[in-house]
């Protein structure tokens, strides 16, 4: 059996009512006595499917964590190889 929200719109007097789909809407305010309900929509609760015959990517919404992590590209922390030129010291020069 669904829930309907009610509201009284002379006090303002707002509840839950849990009725049949059968049932006439109520239309006397518990609060003030006057014939005044008006019977609010509401967003319906969310469906969710459980069991063996439903796959997880049936959901919407956020991911599971498996396999979204992003991939970085790899900083290379090797230094390379630097030569140092020296001057070579084999020729003196005699002046």
């Amino acid at each position: 059996m669904p829930t309907y929200d009610y509201k009284c719109s002379d006090c303002g007097h707002t509840f839950e009512e849990l009725q049949s789909m059968k049932e006439d809407a109520l239309v006397l305010c518990p609060k003030c006595g006057k014939k005044t309900l008006v019977r609010l929509i509401g967003g319906g609760g969310g469906m969710i499917f459980k069991g063996s015959g439903f796959y997880l990517t049936d959901y919407k919404g956020g991911s599971s964590g498996k396999g979204s992590t992003a991939v970085s590209p790899s900083t290379s922390t090797s230094s390379k190889s630097e030569t140092k030129s020296t001057p070579s010291s084999g020729t003196s020069s005699k002046e």
